[in-house]
């Protein structure tokens, strides 16, 4: 008579007995439904109890204890290619957490960090990049964290460009750093980007010959064209997992927390230099390039890192007619040379003039 009885410590005790177990094979073997089986074996590798090895077919399942003492069989790095059809982040992420085991060993902080960020750049792509497939790769090696989501469709920086009515990628590019930038205003709030762009240690963003870099550990920014045309959207995201970083402590620096203010994302920084003609001169229609959307903030950090001059039009335009046109919003600045600063305190004073007059 076959026995038929089935319980997660039933499934723990033929796996330390077998060592590995397969779903198909037990579900055979206890004639119960693969459905059935599959929600009690979810639920162990949730635990922790179990591990999930290989993909959805030829997938086994191994005990925790077991993986440990054997590392040679747990995956490298987890790669799969999605069709975007009804593809959901929340499923997509669940897959890999199941099959890639490496991944629930890392600190809670970084954990937290590549769920938020992945989801964000994954939604981005299914919703965004008119793209039939998505593929996938997750990794984590030499103490790093490495995701990449790769699409084959418009292109995150064309899709800016012609959405918002824009000249060139390196105008969608600065627009994407601002932050609040999204081509379907109505169910995103632009957001994603941005705060993905502050949390890694590096983040790139490449499409169709174009490429943006945030690198932290720097810290700098550079958005430049390059030889290697990538047909649709990569984007590569790179992170050490001994960092000491959490989520919220960057969402806290964009974020109001004072007295009497909604909690919300409203406060950008601007480096100026992706926005200067040689690092020389800044015109008054560059820096109104630089202040396009910005009136959605109530605090902006311009950073003069690496500009060495900057034109009375440019210092005038911002410090100035902006400062007239949106008081309520607080301008900082920060990294300015002597130069700079002439400029800038100038435009300021004559401000502070015309208010007092």
């Amino acid at each position: 008579m076959v026995d038929n009885t089935i319980t997660k410590d039933r499934l723990i005790e033929l796996t330390g007995r077998s060592e590995r177990i397969f779903a198909s094979k037990l579900a055979a073997q206890f004639k119960v439904s693969r459905q059935y089986l599959n929600r009690l074996i979810s639920e162990l590798v949730r635990e922790g109890k179990l591990v999930k090895i290989g993909g959805t077919r030829g997938a086994y399942y191994v005990l925790a204890e077991y993986a440990q003492q054997h590392p040679e069989i747990l995956q490298a790095r987890y790669i799969k290619t999605y069709s975007n059809t009804s593809l959901e982040e929340h499923i997509v992420l669940n897959e890999i957490e199941q099959g890639y085991p490496s991944l629930n060993k890392l600190p809670e902080n970084i954990r937290s960090i590549f769920t938020y960020a992945f989801s964000e750049m994954l939604n981005n792509a299914i919703e965004h990049s008119q793209s039939k497939r998505i593929r996938i790769e997750v990794a984590v090696r030499n103490k790093r964290l490495l995701f990449v989501v790769e699409d084959y469709g418009i292109g995150v920086f064309r899709n800016v460009m012609q959405e918002r009515k824009l000249e060139s990628e390196f105008e969608a590019m600065q627009d994407l750093l601002k932050g609040k930038t999204t081509t379907a205003p109505k169910s995103h709030s632009g957001e994603g980007i941005f705060f993905t762009s502050k949390v890694g240690d590096k983040f790139i963003l490449d499409s169709y010959g174009y490429q943006l870099t945030a690198d932290n550990e720097l810290p700098d920014v550079f958005i430049e064209k390059i030889k290697s045309v990538k047909k649709g959207t990569r984007v590569t995201f790179d992170l050490n997992t001994s960092s000491s970083l959490h989520l919220n402590d960057i969402f806290k620096k964009y974020t109001s927390t004072g007295a009497g203010k909604d909690f919300g994302f409203d406060k950008t920084e601007i480096r100026i230099k992706l926005y200067t003609t040689a690092g020389v001169y800044i015109s008054r229609s560059q820096a109104r390039r630089v202040l396009a959307g910005l009136e959605k903030f109530k605090v902006i950090v311009f950073d003069f890192d690496k500009v060495a001059v900057v034109g009375q039009a440019f210092a005038d335009e911002i410090f100035r007619v902006f400062h007239h046109k949106y008081p309520d919003i607080r301008l900082e600045t920060e990294n300015m040379n002597e130069s700079v600063s002439f400029m800038v305190e100038r435009a300021r004073a004559e401000a502070k003039s015309e208010k007092d007059r």
